[in-house]
């Protein structure tokens, strides 16, 4: 079974599907693309990491200052393939469902702002804003050692899932998963 994601440790043609042997995490959702995470519902219902990191304007913040509605979290870096893949459909995802739900992506590149907003004004997202974690405490927070990692929290703060590797964030089977959270709230 494959995810695809990237694992820092691996060399860059190992990284494009690394694989994931994990007990506790659920199916694999090919959706598509090669995209290929893995669903996982072990940590439902614990809370927010609380690990800080760095907003847009260089001020420090945490997942718990985003609690009120539901929130999705992907850690990313710039050198990540799938991560890269990823993130036009997340800046779509995060228009489209910006009145139920916040997108926020954290990269975690060790040179921070230096290294991720370039790749922003290349990029031209329309909803997502760089934000930065150089320390990688997000990472080791959510303990997947892969990116990309995406965590959806209730509007509470609780988790409810996690999709490890990389997901099509337009498709069907995203909008299935996000949909029962973002009915309730």
């Amino acid at each position: 079974m494959s995810v695809a994601a990237c694992d820092r440790d691996s060399s860059e043609t190992e990284q494009e599907f690394a694989a994931s042997n994990t007990e506790e995490s659920g199916d694999t959702i090919d959706s598509g693309q090669g995209l290929a995470g893995k669903l996982d519902i072990s940590q439902r219902g614990t809370a927010m990491v609380d690990t800080p990191f760095q907003a847009p304007d260089g001020s420090t913040v945490r997942l718990k200052d985003f609690i009120g509605k539901p929130l999705l979290v992907n850690i990313w870096a710039t050198w990540c393939a799938p991560c890269i893949v990823e993130m036009p459909m997340l800046d779509t995802l995060a228009a489209r469902e910006k009145a139920r739900m916040q997108v926020l992506v954290v990269s975690q590149d060790i040179q921070g702002a230096e290294k991720v907003v370039p790749f922003f004004e290349r990029a031209d997202f329309q909803q997502l804003e760089p934000y930065v974690d150089p320390e990688n405490g997000l990472s080791f927070g959510f303990g997947s050692g892969l990116m990309p990692t995406t965590v959806l929290y209730d509007a509470e703060g609780k988790e409810v899932w996690r999709v490890v590797g990389a997901m099509d964030w337009d498709g069907a089977k995203a909008a299935t998963l996000l949909e029962d959270t973002l009915a309730k709230d």
